[in-house]
């Protein structure tokens, strides 16, 4: 029988640290931004020791650092945490008959074809922990879906399977926003349907989610109430539809000529990342975060190109639209870039 596994790494980016460092082992370990709790920025990941006191990822690091005066707060290591999924990576592919289908350095999702998922679950649980010394967890299901929820319920170091024999029992009565792609807003916009459990969500008329969220969304957040989708684990290499760089300052930026120069640095690292693909570019973003904290989004659809000077002529454009008398604390540049197999001007 064809089943899907979903591997998640036990609180990666900490348990890399650790491994670095085994004096933390059983510390609050919080890892974000420089490692500077002063600095504007947010945790990307905190052990499982600081989760007991409320940290998780997205939390300003001042907070956490409030709220765990002694923990150990840590820079983020980019390159360190890549080289480390890349080992779990080539792990998982070297499983007998496994297709894999990678979702983030920490995660993927694995296909495979057995009477007994539990066992390859707990093989592949051995052998990544032989190769990396990372722990991981294993969610084990009929579709995609059923197996990425699964895994939340075998967290840490677990196995927990979930499929349409099961599925009701356990995710009945939970929450929608428990649901893998339902989020706050998503769930804000059910609730207004009067629809609170997965359960409700499973039976709600079509009319209603389609009337809500348009018909090719809402039939899906009906199918993923059923825990329902595809089983299909794809392998195809991911192509990036684009590349974005952003960063949130210190201190406000406020001279005009600060913002646009901040600006046009992130563009050289965007515009870098765009080489390397070889692809060029077919629209822009910008992201401009004000003090306090207001957000805006501009975007613009250009001719495709490969000029850098075009492309940041174009991209000035945008910087242009930046408020003159408002201060800055983040800004973000993203260019996106044609699929391989899209035809200029499609």
């Amino acid at each position: 029988m064809h089943w899907v596994l979903h591997v998640d790494l036990d609180q990666f980016i900490a348990a890399v640290e650790v491994l670095r460092r085994p004096e933390l082992a059983g510390l609050p370990v919080i890892v974000g931004g420089r490692g500077d709790p002063s600095a504007r920025a947010v945790v990307s990941t905190a052990s499982y020791e600081a989760r007991a006191f409320g940290v998780g990822s997205g939390m300003p690091l001042r907070v956490a650092a409030r709220r765990i005066p002694d923990a150990v707060i840590l820079p983020v290591d980019a390159p360190v945490y890549r080289a480390a999924s890349a080992e779990v990576m080539a792990e998982l592919r070297a499983q007998p008959g496994a297709v894999v289908q990678v979702l983030g350095w920490d995660e993927a999702f694995v296909g495979v074809d057995t009477g007994d998922p539990e066992a390859v679950a707990r093989r592949i649980q051995e052998s990544v922990l032989a190769r990396t010394r990372l722990h991981c967890s294993v969610g084990i299901g009929d579709t995609l879906v059923r197996a990425k929820i699964a895994t939340g319920f075998g967290k840490p170091r677990g196995v927990f399977r979930l499929t349409a024999q099961n599925w009701d029992e356990v995710m009945g009565a939970r929450p929608v926003v428990d649901l893998w792609g339902v989020g706050a807003k998503v769930s804000k916009r059910l609730l207004a349907l009067g629809i609170r459990t997965v359960a409700e969500l499973a039976g709600a008329p079509e009319a209603a989610l389609t009337a809500e969220f348009g018909p090719r969304m809402g039939l899906w957040y009906r199918e993923l109430g059923r825990g329902g989708g595809s089983a299909v684990v794809d392998d195809t290499p991911r192509v990036p539809r684009g590349h974005g760089r952003e960063t949130t300052y210190p201190s406000d930026l406020v001279d005009r000529a600060e913002i646009e120069q901040a600006a046009l640095t992130l563009l050289e690292q965007v515009l870098a990342d765009v080489a390397e693909d070889g692809r060029g570019v077919v629209g822009l973003g910008l992201k401009v975060r004000y003090a306090p904290f207001t957000t805006k989004t501009f975007t613009k659809r250009i001719p495709e190109s490969s000029d850098r000077d075009v492309v940041i002529e174009r991209a000035r454009e945008l910087i242009a639209r930046i408020a003159p008398d408002r201060p800055v604390r983040l800004l973000g540049i993203r260019a996106e870039m044609p699929l391989p197999d899209e035809a200029p001007g499609d």
